[in-house]
């Protein structure tokens, strides 16, 4: 034992004892570091192997996507309607073309730009790295391309890269139908999914849009090993992409074209139905445009000079528009007093001239004196209105919107295109939740007629007559005819739905079949319609008023001023004993449905029926004046 300075006694044992534990807690913290970055570099190397080897090959191999060819539309014939063909785009990389401001001015003698393509250049060049390319021009015509191939040297950086383009080969003919693409952007990757972004089209409006799905294919991957800088050194692997699926329509492009020939300068739609299956065989609405202006963008000008049209041919009129359907009703109306039992086909009402309900003054004309006695079949041809006012009173506005549902009317009538109009029925119901107005009797008698509370579309008006032409069977309507997944996969027919019948009685639809033949081939009002022709037809023509008449006079729409003439209207099928095609015609301002109505539907049932060499120049004559009505109660 020793005696510090301090005067404190050492004891050299116990230092050691201390020094001992000391030495092994440090040890034993040494320990257990050296133990858990062990455990660490076994959980980096053993346990999270897959994961960061993972991560590491992800640093050098980058996905690089295989955008597939978007799927062909073909006709029922196998005629192309949508196709994809070979087309160009400038591209420039800018840290090989260096001042891209004197590159644009250099190219602009070889190249037409556009300001706004210019000005997209420059935004996507600020947005991306020095090395990734960036777009300039997406349409560059092969004339272009060919000068510039002898200049390129003077231009580094700068390639004329192939990319395959969406084309509409018959344009305006088919644009309400096939409809058209345009340039993928925010909203489209909203709707679609994140993975959509990366194709270059999505389908705007007809069955483009419709079947977008289907259409557009599955996204291939290659795999690309990349340096650090992220350029592309080799690829080490492939996942094909799958094109689009091709589909194949209903429609015909000969009826197509035949039935925009018919129209000649109106305007208006149609559509033609096979009435055994519910398939469209064609549909028009004119005025139409070119689509091949909005695949690739459309310049300002083109866009403003269809929008200021008066006509409005981006409009489709037989999915989106809609109209009282005049006189064209009356076969249904008919149908539903048979089946209501409130009438029977020989029944018999007494036409005055004028409709009156009891206890009102107030009365509703038909077109002249009156037409005496009239039972089902000549109210339909000759288009007896005082036989609809009385069936339309005595039936009630309930039970007549229930039949008239029944018969398709008021719904969708099933078409593969986005945003059909269901159409309105009048009823109590709808009216009440447009206005706190109670119904009024004169709006059930006016009803009867096809005036007062009524959108139909051309689509529902085939739809309801190719039932009536089938035997009573209101099959849904549908474009779409065969899918196919792959050039080499054979053709898959979508199986159709029947539809529900739309009478109990088969010989109350023959009533009003026999109706609707004496409007042609009896007196009734388009007799000139089956002048020269080699087949029977059966039909009802129709005018909806846009003026109603003053007093008793009666208005002659040729003297009116063209955007208040009424509509003219047609129903028809062909032939009347083994019914082939339905139509519906609906031309906007032209005055009498036996008029410029039936001369369009003569002109397509004999394309139809006779093929391309049919003269079908059949004239409706002048019409009967019994198609109109009352414009209100």
């Amino acid at each position: 034992m020793r005696i510090t300075r301090a005067g404190r006694m050492r004891n050299p044992a116990i230092e050691a004892a201390a020094f001992r534990v000391r030495a092994l807690v440090g040890f034993a913290i040494v320990a257990v570091a050296l133990l858990v970055l062990a455990g660490w570099y076994f959980r980096l190397q053993v346990v999270q192997h897959s994961e960061f080897a993972r991560q590491s090959e992800a640093n050098r191999i980058k996905p690089r996507p295989v955008i597939p060819g978007r799927g062909l539309v073909y006709d029922r014939q196998g005629r192309v309607l949508a196709d994809n063909v070979p087309a160009y785009r400038l591209e420039v990389t800018p840290e090989d073309a260096a001042d891209t401001d004197a590159l644009v001015q250099g190219l602009s003698g070889i190249f037409a730009f556009d300001p706004a393509e210019v000005e997209r250049f420059r935004e996507e060049r600020r947005a991306r790295r020095g090395f990734q390319p960036v777009t300039l021009k997406l349409r560059v015509t092969e004339e272009e391309a060919a000068r510039f191939a002898v200049d390129r040297w003077r231009f580094p950086g700068v390639e004329v890269v192939p990319y395959l383009n969406r084309r509409y080969p018959h344009g305006e003919l088919f644009a309400h139908v096939v409809g058209y693409v345009g340039r993928t952007d925010d909203s489209d990757v909203e709707r679609y999914g994140e993975s959509h972004v990366l194709f270059p089209y999505t389908g705007r409006t007809g069955i483009e849009r419709s079947f977008e799905e289907v259409l557009r294919g599955r996204v291939g991957y290659e795999q690309v090993e990349t340096n650090v800088e992220g350029r592309a050194l080799r690829t080490l692997g492939k996942l094909p992409a799958q094109a689009g699926s091709d589909l194949r329509l209903s429609v015909d492009l000969d009826l197509q074209q035949a039935m925009v020939e018919a129209f000649g300068e109106m305007h208006g739609s149609a559509v033609a139905v096979e009435p055994a299956t519910g398939q469209v065989l064609g549909m028009v609405s004119l005025p139409s445009f070119a689509p091949n202006l909005f695949v690739n963008g459309i310049s300002h000008a083109d866009y403003r000079r269809l929008m200021d049209d008066p006509a409005r041919p981006l409009f489709n009129r037989n999915v989106l528009g809609g109209g009282p359907p005049g006189s064209t009703i009356k076969p249904f109306v008919a149908l539903a007093g048979l089946d209501s039992g409130l009438r029977t086909p020989e029944s018999r009402v007494f036409s005055t001239g004028e409709f009156f309900i009891p206890g009102q003054r107030r009365g509703y004309r038909d077109a002249g004196a009156g037409a005496g006695w009239v039972d089902l079949r000549d109210s339909i041809s000759r288009s007896i209105n005082y036989y609809y006012y009385d069936l339309a009173y005595e039936m009630g506005i309930d039970r007549f919107a229930q039949f008239m549902r029944r018969y398709g009317f008021g719904e969708p009538t099933g078409v593969e295109l986005v945003g059909e109009n269901a159409g309105v029925v009048p009823s109590r119901e709808w009216k009440l939740g447009r206005s706190s107005e109670p119904w009024y009797p004169g709006e059930t008698v006016i009803a009867g007629i096809g005036q007062g509370y009524w959108i139909t579309t051309a689509l529902q008006l085939a739809r309801g007559t190719a039932a009536i032409a089938n035997g009573g069977q209101l099959h849904p309507l549908t474009l779409l005819a065969g899918r196919r997944d792959g050039y080499d996969q054979p053709w898959r027919t979508p199986r159709a739905p029947n539809g529900p019948a739309i009478s109990d009685d088969a010989g109350h639809v023959r009533a009003v079949q026999e109706g609707m033949e004496a409007t042609i081939h009896g007196r009734g009002t388009a007799t000139a319609l089956a002048r020269d022709a080699g087949y029977r037809m059966a039909g009802k023509t129709g005018t909806a008023q846009r003026v109603g008449r003053r007093g008793d006079a009666r208005t002659d729409p040729r003297s009116l001023p063209y955007h208040l003439r009424h509509q003219a209207l047609f129903i028809g099928y062909a032939p009347a004993e083994d019914p082939q095609i339905a139509v519906a015609v609906i031309v906007e301002h032209g005055g009498y449905g036996g008029v410029t109505a039936a001369p369009i539907a003569r002109k397509i049932f004999d394309a139809w029926l006779l093929g391309p060499q049919a003269d079908g120049d059949g004239d409706a004559g002048d019409g009967n004046a019994g198609e109109l009505g009352e414009p209100g109660a």
